[in-house]
């Protein structure tokens, strides 16, 4: 009964560990290939970028266009549901840092260079 009682125990903490790393894998899994609607609230407004990402494995690489900036190329990684890129080029430096909530959301901060940010919120438009 003891070594019955303890094999189902074990079997449930196995069954318990691959739901986890299935879960996990599933996470890992999201692409943000596509076409996303940003927007960026600063205190002095928010703006709507029109942003276009291309994920190979943990590479990312892009386009980000708004009235303000006009179109700049980005590169950054995605790890895990973490996303962080740049913008290339121009007078102003911006890194976003966020968190990819879904496959068709995401959220984080704006850094301008150490002289102030922004939060953002994006969805995916296709």
């Amino acid at each position: 009964m003891l070594r019955l009682r303890s094999r189902l125990a074990v079997s449930a903490a196995l069954a318990s560990l691959t739901f986890a790393a299935a879960a996990t894998a599933q996470r890992l899994l999201v692409n943000v290939t596509g076409k996303w609607t940003f927007s960026v609230v600063t205190e002095n407004g928010t703006g709507t970028p029109a942003v276009t990402l291309k994920q190979t494995g943990e590479t990312l690489t892009g386009t980000y266009e708004s009235r303000m900036l006009g179109p700049r190329d980005l590169e950054g990684t995605v790890k895990g549901d973490s996303i962080r890129f740049v913008l290339k080029g121009g007078e102003v430096a911006l890194a976003f840092m966020g968190v990819i909530d879904s496959p068709t959301t995401m959220r984080g901060l704006v850094d301008f260079a150490g002289q102030g940010g922004a939060t953002f919120t994006a969805k995916k438009a296709e």
